[in-house]
């Protein structure tokens, strides 16, 4: 698999100053859960970064519920954690992967191409008898210089301009209930946007929480094939991150992740809403 490591393997890696080893372990309604985790133990060498003060910026009026943090400030975060564009960075988290591939799909996105996420996360590498430690790693300042990728970037408004046109497929990334809109727990208003495809992001798991080969998130995403660009959204921005990244081991190089999601969409008010099954 192209994005995703082993247990084994960052084992054999744990010392290497070549890797930086992030934590991004949090919980929804829990927002210092997170770094509590950490601080009681986490994998050797390993930083941290919280989701919603690292990996997201300030709440507007639109953007959702986790909007992208600004760049620049982002980007120094990153040089902060001691990574370069020489450093190899590998995530994980205890969320099936949803916090560590926002952190994969944003270096990404600013062009950092060595990034991986870690296979099944901290309480599988913990049971495995693999090292953990309260220890707080020495870092060492980097300048981290950012190309950022904006073909990877629906906005709202693209996202609005290329509803129904052929080719084109969104793809909701939230649990069935939701994307129908017989319940929604979190935001405002119930629904999905119009004409969006229903993939509920841990479809990319095994039943053991392992990441499916890239042979099987080929067939997982079989009926997508055929499109000429997907843009993938979730709630918020961030569980459609692990729904980009198994399309992206299932060989598909023309997904855009819409980073407001239905949180921002229904900020609008006169953007339009769709419930049930899509035809």
């Amino acid at each position: 698999m192209e994005n995703i490591v082993s247990q084994s393997w960052l084992l054999g890696q744990i010392g290497d100053a070549n890797i930086v080893i992030v934590d991004c372990r949090f919980a929804l309604g829990k927002p210092e859960s997170g770094r509590e985790q950490y601080e009681q133990g986490h994998i050797e060498g390993a930083v941290y970064v919280d989701l919603e003060k690292d990996l997201s910026g300030a709440l507007m009026a639109h953007g959702g519920r986790h909007p992208l943090p600004d760049l620049g400030a982002f980007s120094i975060l990153v040089g902060s954690l001691g990574i370069d564009g020489t450093k190899t960075v590998v995530a994980y988290d205890d969320q099936g992967g949803a916090m560590a591939s926002r952190l994969w799909w944003m270096l990404k996105f600013l062009g950092h191409s060595e990034v991986y996420v870690l296979d099944q996360g901290y309480t599988a590498w913990k049971s495995a008898g693999y090292p953990v430690t309260a220890e707080v790693p020495a870092v060492f300042p980097r300048t981290f210089s950012p190309k950022v990728h904006r073909s990877m970037l629906a906005s709202m408004d693209e996202v609005k301009d290329k509803l129904g046109r052929p080719g084109t497929v969104l793809v909701d990334s939230r649990e069935e209930r939701r994307y129908l809109g017989l319940e929604e727990p979190i935001d405002a208003v119930a629904g999905h946007i119009p004409g969006a495809r229903n993939f509920f992001w841990k479809g990319v798991l095994g039943e053991n929480g392992a990441w499916l080969s890239a042979a099987e998130q080929e067939q997982h995403f079989a009926a997508l094939r055929d499109a000429d660009e997907i843009i993938v959204y979730c709630g918020s921005g961030v569980t459609a991150c692990p729904n980009v990244l198994g399309l992206s081991e299932a060989g598909f190089d023309n997904v855009k992740l819409y980073s407001g999601s239905w949180s921002d969409w229904i900020s609008w008010e006169e953007n339009p809403i769709a419930k049930g099954e899509e035809k």
